[in-house]
C-alpha cells in the first residue's frame, strides 16, 4: 500500500481539496445565475442584440447584398456586420470615448454629455424609486419637475443676491416646488385613500397647464417676446459648468449627492425602516404601531424634493431659463429608469448614465450611419420590456429563479 492509499496520512486531502473547489465553482454559478442584477444586464444585452437585428433589416447595403445571399453569402453577413458595428461604434464614441480627438479632454467630452443628460433622470429616478420601496407609484415625477423648475427659475432670475445665497435659495425653492406638488397626492392618499397613480397623473396635466399659463404672465415672461419663455436666470444663481465645451454642471455632484442620502435614508435611519415595512404590509405596519398616513405624506415630500431638485437642475444648469417643455418627458423616462435600477439608489444611478449614453450616443450615430435615432427609443423600451419580464429572460438564458432579496422586497412593496 502506497502513501497516497494509506489512511491518516493526508492523502485524500487533494481530493478533498478538489470536491471542495468543485463544490466552491457549483456553489459561485448558482450565486451568479441566480443573482438579480444579472438578469439586468443580460436584458440590456438582449435589447441591443434585438436592436442590432432592426439596424440590419433597415441597412440598404445589407438589403442590396441579400438580393444575391445565395451566390455570395459573405457579402451580407459582412454588410450585416459593418452595419450593426459601426453604428454602435458610433453610438460609444458619440456617449462616452471618441479616440479620434486630438486630446483627452475633447476625447471625453462625449462622457461629459452623457453625464449631462443622464443627471435630471438619477434625481428624478430617485423621485420614483422611494416611492417604490414603500409601495406607491409616483407617476406625477414630471408634474413634479415642472413645478420645482418653475420655482428654482422665479428665484433665479427675480432677484439679485450674492452667490452663494442666490443659487442656495434657488434650489430650496425648487426643491420646496417639487414637494408641496407631489404632497397634494400623499394627502390624498393618507387621508381619503385616493389612488396615486389617478391622482398623480391629473397632477401632471396640471402642472404642465399651470406652467403655460405662467409664462404668459409679466412676472415670468422675457420682455420684448411673445412666445411663453421666461427671462434668463441671474448669473448668481447659475450652476457652474464643471467641463469646458460640455453642459455638464453642478447639479451632476448634487444629484450623487441626493443618491447617497436616499441611501442612507432607506438603509441606515428608522424612517427608512419604517417606509420599507410599510410597502411590504400597510396592515402589519399599522399593527406594529406606524402611521402608515404620515409615511405617505413623508415618502411623497421627499419625492417630491427629488423631482424638484430635477428641474431645479434643467433650470439652473442646462437651460437657464423656463419653458414648457422643460421637463422633456424626464419623468416618464425617471420611471424606466427607477425600474431598470432594481429601485436601488446605485442602481438607478448606473441605469441613468445608460439611459443618458444613449440619448447623447444617438444623435452621432444617426449622422455617422444615418442609423434612425429611433432605435435608441426601441432599446429603451426593449430594456423596459425584459426588465419587467425576468422570467423571460432566466428562460432565455437557463438561469434560475432568484434568491429573496433587496429586489423582491422591492417588489413586493410594489405588490402590497
Amino acid at each position: 500500500m502506497t502513501d497516497q492509499e494509506q489512511p491518516g496520512t493526508g492523502t485524500h486531502e487533494p481530493r478533498t481539496d478538489q470536491l471542495g473547489r468543485a463544490g466552491l465553482g457549483r456553489r459561485f454559478w448558482h450565486e451568479l445565475s441566480t443573482a438579480s442584477w444579472l438578469v439586468t444586464v443580460l436584458a440590456v444585452v438582449l435589447a441591443l442584440a434585438i436592436a442590432g437585428l432592426l439596424i440590419i433589416v433597415s441597412d440598404p447595403r445589407v438589403q442590396d447584398t441579400a438580393g444575391y445571399f445565395f451566390t455570395r453569402p459573405g457579402d451580407t453577413l459582412r454588410a450585416a456586420w459593418n452595419s450593426v458595428s459601426d453604428a454602435y461604434a458610433a453610438l460609444f464614441s458619440g456617449s462616452f470615448i471618441n479616440f479620434s480627438e486630438y486630446s483627452v479632454g475633447r476625447a471625453l467630452r462625449p462622457f461629459a454629455n452623457t453625464l449631462e443628460r443622464a443627471t435630471p433622470l438619477i434625481a428624478a429616478g430617485l423621485a420614483f424609486a422611494i416611492a417604490f420601496r414603500a409601495g406607491l407609484f409616483n407617476i406625477g415625477v414630471e408634474g413634479q419637475i415642472m413645478l420645482g423648475a418653475t420655482f428654482a427659475a422665479f428665484v433665479g432670475f427675480t432677484f439679485d443676491l450674492p452667490v452663494a445665497l442666490h443659487v442656495t435659495l434657488a434650489i430650496l425653492a425648487g426643491l420646496v416646488g417639487g414637494a408641496l406638488w407631489a404632497g397634494i397626492a400623499g394627502v390624498l392618499k393618507a387621508t381619503t385613500g385616493a389612488h396615486e397613480v389617478i391622482v398623480t397623473i391629473m397632477l401632471n396635466n396640471v402642472a404642465r397647464l399651470l406652467l403655460l399659463y405662467l409664462l404668459t404672465t409679466a412676472a415670468f415672461q422675457r420682455e420684448g417676446r411673445q412666445d411663453p419663455i421666461s427671462p434668463f436666470v441671474g448669473e448668481n444663481a447659475v450652476l457652474g459648468r464643471l467641463v469646458d465645451g460640455s453642459r455638464l454642471h453642478v447639479g451632476l455632484l448634487l444629484a450623487l449627492a441626493a443618491t447617497v442620502v436616499v441611501w442612507w435614508v432607506l438603509n441606515r435611519s428608522t424612517f427608512g425602516f419604517q417606509l420599507r415595512a410599510v410597502g411590504l404590509n400597510p396592515n402589519a405596519a399599522t399593527t406594529a404601531g406606524m402611521s402608515v398616513g404620515r409615511t405617505y405624506v413623508m415618502v411623497f415630500l421627499l419625492a417630491g424634493a427629488l423631482a424638484g431638485l430635477a428641474g431645479a437642475s434643467e433650470a439652473l444648469g442646462t437651460f437657464r431659463f423656463l419653458e414648457p417643455g422643460i421637463s422633456g418627458g424626464l419623468g416618464f423616462d425617471a420611471i424606466t429608469v427607477a425600474l431598470l435600477g432594481r429601485a436601488q439608489p446605485w442602481g438607478v444611478v448606473a441605469a441613468a448614465i445608460l439611459f443618458g449614453a444613449l440619448r447623447a450616443g444617438g444623435g452621432r450615430m444617426q449622422a455617422v450611419t444615418q442609423t434612425p435615432i429611433d432605435i435608441v427609443l426601441v432599446v429603451q423600451a426593449l430594456i423596459v420590456l425584459f426588465v419587467v419580464a425576468p422570467a423571460l429572460v432566466r428562460a432565455i438564458f437557463g438561469l434560475k429563479e432568484p434568491k429573496a432579496g433587496p429586489v423582491a422586497v422591492a417588489t413586493a412593496g410594489s405588490e402590497a
